[in-house]
């Protein structure tokens, strides 16, 4: 009896977007496997905590996005992360899939051109590479530079021009994203308040408790406060980036802007 094809789809999916579903129905209509299971990292160990939303969240919204994609029955979610130590290191979960469900199954990898030019530098990315089919996506200006005997680049695949790390930063400052991401999830994360200025300066500044020393943190914190124009938090913010890490000119130049605007803004204080 033949094994069934699995195709394992990794991803923060912080959120899910429609360009991964793309990505996933077109290895369906190629008849490069049975199935694709979408499988959301709870954590992934090149990413902070704080960029993230909480995982059941996430795991929610590719469960709607599954749902409403063109092969229902043929497109998963998985939660196998979920239930394996943290981090999550993609070797452990292939490690823990052999192991359980290798007799009936064989796995294959779809992942974006961005992803396979880092897998040298994964956690026994040797194991990765001799033991697994990769399926690459070309990402928008992103090359593949490196690659296995195993690859094959999908150059017929359909491409977007949006990420969700730009998905993130719409959602910030208000603008609309409807023709990103399915309209449940967005209902999901309107419902959810999810990457709201908020909701990401609570985020950071849950992480600066843990961290205060964190001079990336609070760039990233102090930009928050400058989009919303809360001026003297955000240079509060960029000053102390600045003492703790003189040399990030990051920090040095938001300082320029907002005291700028503040003077062009407030003519009559800054001019008596």
């Amino acid at each position: 009896m033949a094994k069934r094809r699995m195709i394992l789809y990794f991803g923060s999916f912080n959120p899910v977007h429609n360009g991964h579903m793309a990505m996933a129905e077109h290895v369906m209509e190629r008849g490069l496997g049975d199935e694709v299971a979408m499988i959301v990292s709870p954590q992934n160990p090149f990413k902070a905590a704080w960029m993230q939303a909480p995982e059941m969240d996430r795991l929610e919204m590719v469960e709607r996005a599954c749902r409403n994609s063109r092969y229902p029955d043929r497109i998963h979610p998985s939660v196998i992360e979920f239930l394996l130590d943290k981090p999550s290191y993609t070797v452990n979960t292939l490690r823990h899939l052999i192991r359980n469900y290798g007799a009936e199954m064989s796995f294959s990898i779809l992942m974006g051109s961005d992803l396979i030019n880092q897998l040298p530098m994964w956690r026994d990315a040797d194991e990765i590479i001799a033991g697994y089919d990769l399926l690459v996506y070309p990402r928008p200006d992103v090359p593949v530079r490196f690659s296995t005997p195993r690859t094959t680049v999908l150059e017929d695949a359909p491409q977007y021009g949006y990420s969700s790390t730009r998905i993130r930063d719409a959602l910030e400052i208000g603008e609309d994203v409807s023709s990103m991401v399915d309209g449940e999830v967005l209902q999901y994360i309107r419902e959810h308040g999810l990457w709201s200025a908020a909701a990401k300066i609570a985020g950071l500044t849950a992480a600066l408790s843990q961290n205060p020393d964190d001079a990336q943190l609070h760039i990233e914190r102090g930009k928050c406060y400058f989009r919303r124009n809360e001026w003297g938090a955000a240079i509060n913010d960029f000053r102390r980036a600045e003492q703790l890490a003189p040399e990030n000119c990051e920090a040095r130049q938001y300082i320029d802007m907002a005291e700028e605007i503040l003077q062009f803004r407030y003519k009559d204080v800054y001019n008596p």
